[in-house]
């Protein structure tokens, strides 16, 4: 089946365009309009009249799936989106993934069903060609995870770099046997900060221990069942890089309960800056993502999909900052 990425490809325009041009916009240069007709005639392309029926019917809602509620990083991205929707005269109707791809991929039926106006996902684990075939048809934005190679509009920070950053961190500190907690490799972010850190290792000649690398899940209690799995090696890590905040507390409450000290015993960054990662004890080093603007953005760029306007681009990397709290310590090298 011909879809209206096809025709956009062969016309060389985006499919905001080839909506207009559908849609009878009028905003659309003549000449350009004619390759689109062009293209749609060559392909004998067959536009979801009834999807796009169903669009311009405003329902003022809009739809935002969060991969787990109660991971408290999702809170500041979400209150971002709201300000933006809010100001537009929008509402937000929130869903809750669980962690489980079947119920992620259950809330798209709502967008079908005309009852919400957009998508934004702060999870990606819906099969890509599902998620890119219905983003055809009504406008779709990811938001802090994504697909490698998509032209799905995204917002994110580069998850490899700064995960680079926080392990060359520990390394200025003379730490050379780094453990890494990372999040579940199933998911894009996880296998990223991953990839970051044996980056930084191998940039800087250090071998990574394979002992010293184990995948959580994100939450407090993976952190703290696999630092005690470290911390029950013949040799375990003098430094740990988690892949989020969270797993970052289990650890340090691990090492605590093992009458470790951080940062004098263990050093310790995160991911994520988590609102309770300043108040928590010691205040966690980590790398602090722009959440709050990172929720406008998302919102800004669903509601130009949303009127059929032409994106300037689809991908946007925001800047990400290492925040350097009480975490860490130079280790001391003995002579």
């Amino acid at each position: 089946m011909v879809r209206i990425a096809d025709v956009a490809k062969m016309a060389n325009v985006s499919t905001a365009t080839v909506s207009r041009v559908i849609s009878n916009a009028g905003t659309v240069k003549k000449e350009t309009a004619e390759k689109v007709l062009e293209a749609i005639k060559k392909l004998n392309y067959q536009p979801n009249m009834l999807a796009r029926q169903l669009r311009r019917s405003e329902t003022k809602t809009i739809l935002v799936v969060v991969p787990d509620i109660t991971n408290t990083f999702f809170s500041a991205v979400l209150r971002g989106i709201e300000s933006v929707a809010i100001e537009n005269g929008y509402q937000v109707l929130l869903g809750d993934a669980r962690n489980d791809v079947e119920s992620e991929t259950s809330f798209l039926t709502i967008l079908g069903q005309k009852k919400a106006d957009g998508l934004i996902l702060l999870t990606a684990r819906t099969n890509q060609k599902i998620l890119e075939d219905l983003s055809e048809d009504y406008p779709v934005v990811l938001a802090c995870e994504y697909y490698e190679g998509s032209k799905l509009p995204t917002v994110s920070i580069d998850n490899v770099s700064s995960a680079r950053k926080a392990t060359e961190y520990l390394i200025s500190l003379n730490h050379k046997r780094i453990g890494h907690i990372s999040g579940p490799l199933n998911i894009v972010v996880g296998r990223d900060r991953c990839r970051g850190f044996h980056q930084a290792m191998a940039q800087h000649g250090l071998s990574v221990d394979p002992s010293l690398v184990q995948e959580g899940e994100f939450s407090f209690e993976s952190g703290f069942n696999l630092m005690m799995k470290f911390l029950s090696l013949e040799s375990p890590p003098t430094a740990l890089f988690a892949g989020n905040d969270e797993m970052a507390m289990g650890a340090i409450k691990a090492a605590k309960s093992k009458g470790l000290r951080v940062p004098e015993d263990l050093s310790v960054v995160g991911f994520d800056d988590i609102q309770f990662a300043s108040i928590f004890e010691p205040a966690l080093t980590t790398v602090a993502q722009p959440t709050f603007d990172m929720g406008q953005k998302t919102m800004r760029l669903l509601l130009k999909l949303i009127k059929d306007e032409e994106l300037e681009k689809y991908q946007f990397i925001l800047p990400d900052t290492l925040i350097v709290r009480e975490s860490c310590k130079e280790l001391t090298i003995e002579e």
